[in-house]
């Protein structure tokens, strides 16, 4: 996995997401944090599995939370397979 430069914007949402934290968009934006979603790209492209779930506010409205997981086995075997053709890093 790469290391995350706890001083960038990246380095603050794992950080958080690693401490349990699960973020929204206007969460992030209180941390300085415009894009959320691209964070968590990136932070999957480094080899962490950060998952986005949907969820209904009380107000009606849908939202999606980002939380730090763990990856499926499918996702793994499919690292793996990438791997053995190949295609990965």
């Amino acid at each position: 996995m790469k290391r995350i430069n706890l001083e960038t914007k990246t380095g603050k949402v794992f950080q958080a997401l690693q401490a349990g934290q699960k973020l929204t968009a206007s969460q992030a934006k209180k941390m300085g944090i415009g894009n959320i979603a691209a964070e968590a790209s990136r932070l999957r492209q480094a080899g962490y599995a950060v998952y986005a779930n949907t969820r209904t506010a009380g107000n009606g409205v849908d939202v999606t939370e980002y939380e730090l997981g763990r990856p499926s086995r499918q996702i793994v075997a499919l690292g793996y397979k990438a791997k053995a053709m190949g295609i990965t890093l």
